[in-house]
């Protein structure tokens, strides 16, 4: 596919292996293959991993509620650390505990941790040979942003609180809400660190709320309350890093949120859009932003060589104006979309994408 398209790019799959899944027993994610028909993309089931009354216990001790709750209601093979006694009770009086370890299940245990690794590193191998072969043929890597500090909103209610979970929150318990948000984007600070710099390469870091805080589903008060203060803090932290380029994607619509975005640096940041309105955007935030967009993916599956190549070149000439800008679907899945139409896509570009 990538030699018959001939993309400037390529991304590596950024999903985990079947094998490993299978042998963690995951309760969260189905993947194709395995619990899913070959041919349909992996998906996630998402569970209350935390209870709406035990903000208290991952707010005294984050790593021992991970541990010993978070994990084994994740991932069935890790059932048995439920049995551990709280983290800060280990001492050196160790003995005690390790009769957990002779136990039938903790052998399991031990068992299926070792196949998943070992199957890991069967997929890390076949990873690093396909971007070795992509590297051959002289393909780069898509925009390799790496480090930085992530904010906590998207993940937290990805695999924690889920969004309707961190939804009655903001209403029954908005503190503790806000306490456990500033509790993760602290601890991610802390643990930052500054980029590695190679001779001629920009340094690109990552710290974007990607989904579940967009126009459609948070009100303006709801991303000022709750999603702004830590973004804000860790898109700072990552400049003050020393990234010279802070990368974010925007899924969903963020019309609504753009002036947030205007106090930065030139050049900053760059910005990748979905559904928002990037002609708009493109008019607020003129050459301060590098914005990258957002062919949209109905149009890749639905629609014709012919609309696809407008709407890119439409692209190109507005938002592409005075440069700052960088073509490409509105979503990493293209499931389902016309090859002819993926390929009017980048014909476009190397037709109309030329200063």
């Amino acid at each position: 596919m990538l030699l018959d398209l001939e993309p400037d790019a390529y991304g590596s799959a950024m999903v985990e292996s079947g094998s490993v899944l299978a042998a963690l027993d995951s309760n969260y994610t189905r993947w194709p293959g395995g619990n899913l028909p070959p041919d349909v993309g992996q998906q996630v089931i998402e569970q209350e991993f935390m209870k709406e009354d035990e903000y208290d216990l991952f707010l005294s001790d984050p790593s021992d509620f991970i541990v010993r709750y978070w994990l084994p209601r994740v991932f069935g093979m890790m059932q048995p650390l439920s049995k551990l006694p709280p983290l800060m009770n280990i001492s050196t009086t160790l003995g005690p505990m390790t009769a957990l370890f002779a136990s039938p299940e903790f052998a399991q245990f031990a068992k299926s941790l070792k196949k998943a690794g070992q199957e890991e590193v069967k997929w890390n191998k076949a990873m690093g040979e396909f971007d070795k072969e992509m590297a051959s043929f002289g393909f780069p890597q898509a925009l390799p942003a790496r480090g930085g500090v992530q904010p906590p909103f998207s993940g937290f209610t990805n695999n924690f609180r889920t969004f309707r979970g961190a939804v009655r929150d903001m209403y029954r318990q908005p503190d503790k809400l806000k306490a456990a948000l500033e509790k993760i984007v602290e601890y991610r600070i802390a643990r930052a660190v500054p980029p590695v710099r190679r001779p001629g390469k920009p340094t690109l870091g990552n710290s974007g709320e990607a989904h579940r805080v967009s126009d459609e589903i948070l009100s303006p008060k709801q991303f000022q309350d709750f999603v702004w203060p830590y973004w804000k803090k860790a898109i700072q932290k990552t400049l003050d890093l020393g990234y010279e380029h802070v990368s974010m994607f925007f899924e969903g619509r963020r019309d609504k949120q753009l002036e947030y975005f205007m106090d930065y640096p030139k050049g900053s940041l760059l910005i990748r859009m979905a559904e928002t309105d990037i002609f708009r955007a493109k008019e607020i935030m003129g050459d301060r932003v590098c914005l990258m967009g957002n062919v949209p993916i109905l149009m890749l599956q639905m629609g014709s060589t012919q609309d696809v190549e407008d709407y890119c070149k439409k692209l190109i000439k507005v938002v592409g104006k005075n440069g700052g800008f960088i073509l490409r679907c509105s979503t990493d899945y293209t499931q389902e979309a016309k090859p002819a139409n993926v390929k009017a896509m980048i014909d476009t570009v190397n037709k109309y994408g030329w200063y």
